[in-house]
């Protein structure tokens, strides 16, 4: 086993020129960890908002930030050593997870391996390559969290009450906003899952993808306001958030709720009027969730999608297609043995 490795580090805080490929010593895992040679890394926004120093993030729900750093917390790999403690897994095994999140905020998936936490591994599904299993942690459990269960009693920084999903079924409604995004895609093939009538809310250009996977409606909102075109929905599903957000509480029933999966702006006072709930929760990384998530994929219930891949040496190029915004998928980083 090497003593060293290739990983992508920054020792300041800004742009994606800030991310260089150098050699560091090789991780050693502790007890209840193993050690995962990565096969693939999947992007998502809390690495660009890290990378930059969560500069829009207020402060007291800052994370500590200690340079320099390796980003990356969605990983797909080979497991290569297992410390004391760890007995599902052994050396060979094939795994896939969100690793560390949401702190410590320094959990090195952008390398040539890396420790992780026995708990929040999963076997990898063997219908997925590791390209495609890469992109799943985050974009899966968010939406596994917010839709399905939330699985822990871990309080939200975002608000007082514990996140609960709403019960789904054959008669209800979900939409979603920022549809083919990672978190959109999934929510979208996970409403479906439990028999809702699905409205996906994007551009034009993901309107055949949307499709594909399943959903019942599409509103292009370049062409068309999303609050003018549905009504008596029982839950929207804001991936987008930002100050537009309160436009969709016009569209539920009174009952409904909605959930803002970024930073959401609406009036307290309207959702009051309007009987309507809005929730939201913090991912956490979860094993028992990835292995629930990794047996609907081989069952063919889900499906992943990749916007584009980039080689670990040009993580900074796929932060810059990661910044162009209107993603179809993810944004995933492949490491192989010459990085």
């Amino acid at each position: 086993m090497p003593r060293t490795m290739k990983a992508i580090r920054q020792h300041e805080f800004g742009g994606p020129d800030v991310l260089h490929l150098e050699e560091v010593p090789l991780p050693v895992p502790e007890a209840g960890e193993v050690l995962v040679r990565v096969r693939a890394a999947s992007l998502n926004p809390p690495d660009w908002y890290l990378r930059a120093g969560m500069p829009e993030v207020p402060a007291h729900l800052r994370p500590p930030m200690a340079l320099p750093l390796t980003l990356g917390t969605d990983v797909s790999g080979v497991v290569i050593a297992v410390a004391d403690g760890v007995t599902e897994f052994a050396p060979g095994d094939e795994v896939f997870g969100l690793l560390r999140f949401p702190e410590p905020m320094n959990a090195g998936a952008y390398a040539e391996y890396v420790t992780a936490p026995a708990r929040d591994l999963a076997r990898k599904p063997a219908s997925l390559d590791h390209l495609h299993a890469a992109a799943v942690p985050m974009a899966g459990l968010t939406a596994w969290q917010f839709l399905i269960e939330l699985g822990h009693d871990h309080p939200s920084p975002f608000q007082e009450s514990r996140h609960r999903p709403v019960a789904l079924g054959p008669g209800s409604t979900v939409v979603v906003n920022g549809a083919a995004g990672g978190v959109g895609h999934v929510a979208v093939q996970l409403a479906r899952w439990k028999g809702a009538h699905v409205v996906a809310v994007a551009s034009g250009r993901h309107e055949a993808f949307l499709r594909e996977l399943g959903v019942d409606e599409f509103i292009d909102y370049t062409a068309q306001r999303p609050e003018e075109a549905v009504e008596d929905a029982d839950l929207v599903v804001d991936v987008v958030g930002g100050p537009t957000s309160g436009r969709f509480l016009r569209t539920l029933r009174r009952g409904g709720s909605l959930f803002p999966v970024y930073f959401a702006e609406y009036d307290p006072e309207e959702v009051a009027a309007r009987g309507v709930v809005t929730s939201a929760t913090q991912v956490r990384a979860s094993g028992a969730q990835m292995a629930q998530l990794a047996e609907l994929f081989d069952q063919g219930v889900l499906r992943v999608a990749i916007d584009s891949a980039f080689p670990l040496a040009a993580a900074a190029k796929a932060h810059e297609r990661a910044a162009e915004g209107h993603l179809q998928g993810k944004v995933v980083l492949t490491v192989d043995d010459g990085s």
